[in-house]
């Protein structure tokens, strides 16, 4: 255990994501049966993909509600676990600090997992080695509250208030497609916070993969028009939309 390293992995989707947002679309407007709806743009990957095109377009987004996406994160500080979980039209599965225990293996060097921030890893490797010789000072502090809570798992619920925003969790995400752009034009922003933006960066690859006309224009709002940000803009403008360049986006 000690220093975490950030893992994105896109567990599951909605098969063919675009024929369904884009059979849902035509539901809403034909008086056909489903049955021929379906017929319709089966083998047809043209008009499906124009049609999804055209939603877009006009923003008529509550079809894309219809297809989902479910990640595996790892390696995250509980820091951002209290960012992304602001994320409302979500499901949220996280590992529990009540009943996943952080105890030390009584080895010296052993501690908690934990994100060290990008701005101490900056300042050199003096702030590092600080920055986790302090993790292992709360290591022995929650160790100690474990045992002296009585050293069974009801103890960890209690022990854990000693622990920082640093120490590292895991869970599963599922957003919608609707959702997933949502978050994207907030967390892929350069003004988004450094550990929640790599997230969303991750997760934005993941998916421009399966469904690359859905998500062919998300990420930070200012790729497709000015910043939104006003005197608080980053001003790298051209910087963010060379970054989702190369990126694909």
């Amino acid at each position: 255990m000690g220093k975490a390293k950030l893992n994105v992995k896109l567990l599951r989707y909605t098969p063919e994501p675009e024929k369904i947002i884009a059979m849902s679309a035509r539901l809403c407007y034909s008086p056909l049966p489903v049955e021929d709806i379906v017929h319709e743009f089966e083998g047809d990957k043209k008009k499906y993909i124009e049609l999804v095109e055209k939603l877009l377009k006009i923003g008529h987004l509550t079809p894309f509600e219809h297809v989902s996406f479910t990640f595996a994160i790892e390696g995250v500080s509980r820091s951002l676990l209290a960012q992304i979980t602001r994320h409302r039209i979500a499901s949220f599965s996280v590992q529990s600090q009540r009943y996943v225990g952080e105890t030390s293996d009584q080895n010296e060097d052993s501690c908690f997992d934990y994100v060290i921030p990008l701005s101490i890893e900056e300042l050199g490797e003096e702030a590092v080695n600080e920055f986790c010789e302090q993790m292992k000072v709360i290591q022995k502090w929650y160790d100690k509250w474990v045992e002296r809570l009585g050293g069974e798992r009801s103890s960890y619920e209690d022990a854990r208030f000693v622990l920082p925003n640093a120490a590292a969790t895991k869970m599963f995400v599922t957003m919608n497609a609707r959702e997933l752009m949502h978050f994207f034009s907030l967390r892929c922003c350069n003004r988004a916070q450094w550990e929640i933006r790599a997230v969303a960066d991750k997760m934005l690859t993941l998916v421009k993969e399966k469904a690359p006309v859905v998500f062919k224009k998300s990420g930070p709002k200012c790729l497709t028009g000015d910043c939104p940000e006003g005197h608080l803009s980053c001003g790298r403008l051209q910087e963010v939309r060379d970054k989702y360049s190369r990126m694909g986006v």
